[in-house]
């Protein structure tokens, strides 16, 4: 190819580059899209290729950047070896909600935009070659805020792991309950939270693990009710957010208030565990926690 040529080719490229001043992450790094990111913490611009190598984490500074719910079970289970459940449950409008614009809207616009059908994917897969159900929830779709389906598809995931004899590890982001399905979202925290208590009941191990930000009524019900609760780096975590807990007591908050590190330090979780270490991490759990169950020879 000559010099004139390559030019020519080069000036054909198209790449997005948003306008200035927009959150990390979103249109407005000022830099070309799926090429090129900006690291909030250390400020370096990453070349894409390096970021997504590391599982999304910064290779300078180790800030870690958001992943979409299929990502981060793929990160975390062993190869190949995730089967989704559920995945046909979608959400419908029982309060007819209009708030800006209409909640039918806003689900089909996340559908269109996610290419999913609801904030959590839940399935069967192994980990450390002993068979799990795993899931995780994607704060793309509606602030990963738990409806309805969302709910059913957590209360599910516990129920079969208990029919079939396996650990659960969900890996959880959320804004809270969805407001737009009313007390039928609130109902969800009692049932998830008693399909917890079924399965601990069994015997069978549940590890969770928390990651940027985990809020409201999935806090408070089965997000925090496994027997090992990890964190990843930056997480925040807490029922209400720090701007509503000052304006309620009047006070300055604590700096770290809601980290991931402050809640390791006053026992609301175990550990924080890096992004690539949770493999490991989560599986020598399940080696104590169910030493007979692991699958050799691929028997799942």
């Amino acid at each position: 190819m000559s010099i004139n040529d390559w030019f020519k080719q080069r000036e054909g490229r198209r790449y997005t580059v948003s306008a200035p001043g927009c959150p990390e992450g979103k249109p407005g790094d000022g830099l070309p899209d799926g090429v090129w990111r900006s690291c909030p913490q250390c400020k370096r611009t990453l070349y894409q290729g390096d970021v997504a190598r590391c599982l999304s984490v910064c290779p300078h500074c180790g800030h870690h950047f958001e992943l979409i719910a299929r990502d981060r079970i793929d990160a975390i289970i062993d190869p190949e070896s995730f089967e989704e459940i559920d995945a046909t449950l979608t959400s419908t409008d029982p309060l007819r909600f209009s708030a800006g614009k209409p909640y039918g809207a806003t689900l089909e616009k996340a559908r269109e935009t996610t290419c999913m059908t609801d904030a959590a994917i839940t399935g069967r897969a192994s980990i450390g070659g002993h068979p799990v159900v795993v899931g995780a929830m994607d704060f793309r779709f509606v602030g990963a805020s738990m409806g309805s389906v969302v709910g059913e598809r957590i209360a599910r995931a516990f129920d079969l792991a208990r029919d079939e004899r396996r650990g659960v590890v969900l890996l959880v982001a959320s804004g809270g309950a969805r407001m737009q399905e009313g007390i039928l979202s609130l109902m969800q925290m009692a049932k998830t939270s008693a399909a917890a208590g079924r399965l601990a009941q069994a015997g069978l191990p549940y590890v969770s693990v928390l990651v940027n930000p985990t809020y409201g009524g999935v806090t408070a019900s089965f997000a925090v009710l496994a027997d090992v609760i990890f964190a990843e780096p930056g997480a925040m975590v807490g029922f209400a957010g720090p701007r509503l807990v000052e304006q309620t007591i009047r006070r300055s908050l604590p700096k770290g208030f809601q980290s991931a590190t402050s809640l390791v330090e006053h026992g609301m979780i175990d550990d924080v565990v890096p992004r690539i270490e949770l493999h490991d991490r989560v599986a020598t759990v399940l080696d104590y926690l169910m030493p007979d169950a692991a699958v050799r020879g691929g028997d799942l």
